[in-house]
């Protein structure tokens, strides 16, 4: 008798627990490690810098390699395989705990950051093959909620076990879910097509970069969706940093405040790609990615140019959030329908690693503005704003047919 009754199950729990994990694991070392004795050269600040980056570097160097495994290998038994390897990581993660190495710890962030890129490609492209061409809508929506509830669960979760820290409590979590991931990854049951040994591109990330978009230019919407789903993590990005500011120099918020507009955020994310999701159903809509990214502009005109009251501005970032979950599903639903079959793979490889660029373009472009406006908050949505307004213009020189979707959504049946 299967464990699991719906198919879907095994593969939104296992991505679940994978997020949960990552952010479980460097939350713990960014609230506890921070009062270890750490080298000279190291303040706190650069701990945290340095632990957040170690899990999305990975993505710039070894996207090709992880969308080659995807197209390769079977995809299954690579997400398998690197849930596996989470075990001896997150017991070495242990180890570190134990004699407080931070540098140990940071090294086991890092490991886990390259495991999560190397069965990226292989867990999204399960979505089509657990679901067929009917499915990628309703599964994508519910895969980027259940990821975005990951983040939100680890984060809190870490704080949580910050405050009543036990080091047996800490290990036993560790490898517990680590070996709960292992289990239910391995219960996986998916249709995939078969292994393409001939034909496999480069591995040198330019080179990489500059063939997929060749590729997906050939095929319609690709390009399209890649760059509006990481558009989504540029935007998400700034978003996320300048919550941090505004909170503080606008409000007086407390951490614990701030913390609890930024999971706001996080919950209107999660919410926003379910019911994506469940408005899509067996159809991309791609109407809904205008209604996302026009909604999200005229939110952050509002909170650009206007003072709302706390409770009023928390109402509005998670309507921002939500709005963003609207229009990040249809883009990948878009992707996972296209009928690249095992190429697929190497196209969430190079989403992932456009993704990591446009990151780190979200990253200077708040660094910026926050130097030349003396770290004005209002100035940065100024920029959201903006960059919501490029999104969108584009889409709407794309092809006419995201506005003539968007047209048939918003107006009522007869």
């Amino acid at each position: 008798m299967p464990v699991f009754r719906n198919k879907w199950t095994p593969l939104f729990l296992s991505n679940f627990l994978g997020v949960f994990n990552d952010n479980f694991v460097k939350n713990c070392i960014i609230f506890i490690a921070v009062g270890w004795s750490m080298p000279r050269w190291m303040t706190q600040s650069q701990l945290i810098s340095l632990v957040s980056a170690s899990l999305i570097v990975p993505y710039l160097f070894l996207s090709p390699w992880a969308g080659r495994l995807a197209v390769i290998y079977s995809k299954k038994k690579v997400f398998r395989v690197c849930k596996l390897l989470e075990i001896p990581v997150l017991l070495l993660a242990c180890v570190a705990f134990y004699f407080q190495w931070v540098m140990v710890a940071v090294f086991t962030v890092l490991i886990m950051g390259i495991l999560s890129c190397m069965y990226s490609p292989s867990k999204y492209s399960l979505i089509r093959d657990i679901g067929g061409e009917e499915g990628v809508s309703f599964g994508s929506g519910v895969f980027e909620m259940m990821a975005f509830l990951g983040i939100l669960t680890g984060t809190v979760a870490a704080s949580i076990v910050s405050d009543i820290y036990n080091s047996w409590l800490v290990f036993g979590l560790f490898i517990g879910l680590a070996v709960l991931g292992y289990l239910v990854t391995s219960s996986i049951k998916a249709k995939e097509l078969p292994e393409n040994k001939e034909g496999v591109g480069t591995l040198n990330p330019i080179r990489f970069l500059i063939e997929s978009y060749r590729f997906a230019r050939s095929h319609s919407n690709v390009n399209s969706a890649v760059f509006g789903a990481s558009a989504f993590w540029l935007i998400g990005g700034i978003l996320q940093m300048n919550l941090v500011i505004h909170c503080k120099h606008v409000y007086q918020a407390s951490n614990t405040t701030t913390g609890l507009v930024m999971a706001c955020a996080a919950i209107g994310i999660a919410t926003g790609c379910w019911a994506a999701g469940r408005i899509s159903g067996k159809e991309v809509k791609k109407g809904l990615i205008l209604i996302g990214i026009g909604g999200m502009s005229i939110l952050f005109f509002i909170l650009t140019y206007f003072h709302p009251v706390l409770w009023l501005f928390v109402f509005c970032v998670f309507s921002v959030a939500f709005l963003g979950g609207l229009f990040q599903i249809p883009c990948l639903s878009m992707l996972q329908n296209a009928n690249l079959g095992r190429k697929l793979g190497d196209m969430i490889g190079y989403l992932n690693l456009i993704t990591f660029v446009f990151v780190l373009l979200g990253t200077f472009l708040f660094s910026l503005t926050t130097y030349f406006t003396s770290e004005n908050s209002f100035a940065v949505f100024g920029v959201i704003l903006a960059t919501c307004l490029l999104v969108t213009f584009y889409f709407l020189k794309k092809s006419p047919e995201y506005w003539i979707e968007t047209k048939k959504m918003l107006t009522p049946n007869p």
